[in-house]
């Protein structure tokens, strides 16, 4: 009963709930992807007749498509422990290693850089940095060059040292006007 004119309409209409929806799920820079996919999906469906609730089949896809995401990402960063051994060493390591690790809200910071990256640039830089892929295996995946990926990694680089270089300063002057208020209120006792 369903057409692909009818499906097309459904999605136009639940495409801002399909983006609430998913945002609940995956990070915010992922959400117009999987949306996209989600269309991509019911284009595909061959017995499009069958689906008696086309709504309900757009969200229902949309959310097994966010959590496919979420799988994959978390499949990777296991697998990148490559055995338990490794995995110990790391848990184990004492306090110097913990120490020299940033600070939660400086990776929060560094988090907020890298989803400021163009999308493409982010995802190279993702792969590279978080993932650990060789710049051709990233070639290969996102159908690019790998010129093309070395220079999404320098630009990610760059962007995400400005963007903490940036934090760095606005802590710095917002430390220094703390401590003059600090210093007036204590001249004032």
């Amino acid at each position: 009963m369903t057409t692909d004119d009818t499906l097309h309409k459904s999605f136009i209409s639940a495409r801002k709930l399909m983006h609430r929806v998913i945002s609940r799920i995956v990070p915010p820079r992922e959400v117009e992807d999987i949306v996209q996919e989600t269309y991509v999906r019911i284009c595909q469906v061959e017995k499009k007749e069958s689906i008696k609730q086309p709504r309900s089949f757009l969200l229902k896809t949309a959310k097994n498509l966010a959590f496919d995401h979420l799988k994959r990402s978390e499949t990777r960063l296991v697998d990148s422990v490559n055995d338990l051994a490794e995995f110990d060493c790391f848990v184990s390591a004492d306090d110097d290693v913990f120490q020299q690790v940033a600070t939660d809200k400086e990776f929060s910071q560094y988090c907020q850089a890298i989803r400021e990256l163009p999308i493409q640039c982010r995802k190279v830089f993702v792969l590279k940095k978080v993932y650990g892929y060789s710049q051709k295996e990233i070639a290969n995946k996102l159908e690019i060059s790998e010129s093309t990926v070395e220079k999404h990694i320098a630009l990610g680089v760059k962007r995400c040292t400005y963007f903490m270089m940036q934090l760095t300063k606005e802590e710095r002057s917002e430390n220094m006007k703390s401590a003059g208020k600090a210093n007036q209120l204590g001249g004032l006792r």
